[in-house]
């Protein structure tokens, strides 16, 4: 069981090892190397609650235009079986490494993630989509000055031979993830119990926030039956749904430091295999 301070301190290792100045030299040799600095380098990119950083101000920006079109693209492909939400989320947060995830917009992720799903998966070579980005290019070449965007696909394909997953036909109807209703084991906690966040290695992809591994909380609401995020994420066939659970912290045991109420609270949801048994 880990201590808010000893969170802090690790978090506060991520930030230090991104610095234009760092305290290591690229690719170091093993001997520079200590277990908290090889965790630090393997924390998944996405990861970043509780890390230092610089304040930012929150805006309630409108989408444009392009934000909206990529949505519904990234809609599409999950409705015609071409990939799965955790798959996107992936590809698009963890895949790219931390400069991008940091340095782009939100939906740019995304429509590199659309890109790089097309080209993985056979449905287009990525000198096709080079070249059929130049020709969008040269077709509004100096900006829209009143041009309507318009689509204007090649050919139309069939799609018969095209590979797709199964989630999208048993979805049909039943919407995700109720879609695993029934299918887990019975759920190992109940509203009320007391639970410590296992510390497991978190390689590649995740969704348990670093910052509450190794705390203890509490229970709040039995969530849904689903396949975990490191297992859905490779569209894992064979993948076994089990209980996600709304876990609620005290902010104040949390966060190292934490100068706000006694009784302030944070709550976030957890696959069950993340959590063990807390003190009775």
């Amino acid at each position: 069981m880990s201590t808010a301070e000893e969170r802090a301190a690790a978090l506060g290792l991520v930030a230090r090892l991104k610095s234009s100045y760092p305290e290591l030299p690229n690719a170091p040799t093993p001997d520079l190397l200590d277990h908290k600095r090889i965790w630090a380098y393997l924390k998944t990119d996405h990861d970043v609650g509780g890390e230092p950083d610089a304040p930012i101000k929150y805006e309630n920006k409108q989408y444009e235009i392009w934000e909206e079109n990529t949505y519904v693209i990234c809609e599409v492909l999950a409705w015609r079986g071409i990939w799965i939400s955790e798959e996107r989320r992936r590809i698009g947060n963890v895949d790219l490494g931390r400069t991008m995830y940091l340095g782009l917009p939100y939906y740019g992720r995304w429509l590199l993630a659309v890109a790089r799903v097309l080209v993985e998966k056979h449905l287009l070579g990525l000198t096709e989509l080079s070249e059929r980005m130049e020709e969008v290019r040269e077709r509004y070449d100096g900006g829209m000055a009143g041009k309507t965007l318009e689509a204007k696909p090649k050919f139309e394909g069939d799609g018969s031979q095209v590979k797709r997953n199964t989630h999208h036909i048993h979805a049909v109807g039943k919407g995700d993830p109720q879609v695993f209703a029934g299918k887990a084991d019975p759920a190992k906690f109940k509203v009320g119990d007391s639970v410590v966040v296992r510390e497991l290695p978190a390689l590649f992809y995740t969704r348990t926030p670093e910052y509450v591994r190794g705390a203890v909380g509490e229970i709040a609401s039995l969530a849904y039956e689903s396949p975990a995020p490191e297992e859905e994420t490779w569209d894992t066939p064979d993948a076994k749904p089990e209980w996600f659970y709304v876990v609620r912290f005290n902010m104040a045991t949390l966060w190292h430091g934490y100068a706000g109420a006694p009784g302030d609270s944070l709550q976030t949801e957890i696959p069950e295999r993340w959590l063990k048994a807390g003190v009775a």
